[in-house]
């Protein structure tokens, strides 16, 4: 699979299963975009390299989780990877190991700084991989 970003990613979502989709208002928000259709609050991520875990960031888990109760809508983290699109509905996962990590501040620029975040890791067999889907529909 070619390697996404996530605005490709937002478009294949779009033009294959949610024909709904939106983006988030706001640019600064801590999810990307919305299905009101289906009710689904979603962050998308974009990775390079395939990992067997994925790390989630706490304050985006936290935010996407709180605006996700208040609303009634499902908490959806969709990344891809070269393996494929995975899946995972974050109201399934409430024994997530949180730890602290050094990262860059940000994935969207070659950042040379880097802060201690707070993350967990999602094991990629633990979601869904969509990838069949998105190709069959797209």
């Amino acid at each position: 699979m070619e390697i996404l970003r996530e605005n490709d990613l937002f478009e294949l979502l779009k033009n294959t299963t949610l024909p709904d989709l939106v983006m988030s208002r706001n640019q600064f928000s801590k999810w990307d975009c919305y299905s009101p259709d289906r009710r689904l609050r979603i962050e998308l991520k974009c990775r390079r390299t395939h990992y067997p875990e994925l790390v989630i960031e706490k304050i985006k888990y936290d935010a996407l989780m709180d605006k996700a109760l208040k609303n009634g809508d499902k908490p959806i983290y969709i990344n891809s990877t070269p393996v494929g699109v995975f899946f995972f509905d974050l109201s399934q996962f409430s024994d997530l190991k949180w730890f602290q990590k050094r990262m860059p501040i940000t994935t969207e620029f070659s950042s040379r700084h880097y802060v201690e975040k707070n993350v967990a890791m999602l094991d990629v067999s633990k979601g869904y991989n969509i990838t069949e889907k998105l190709i069959n529909n797209g």
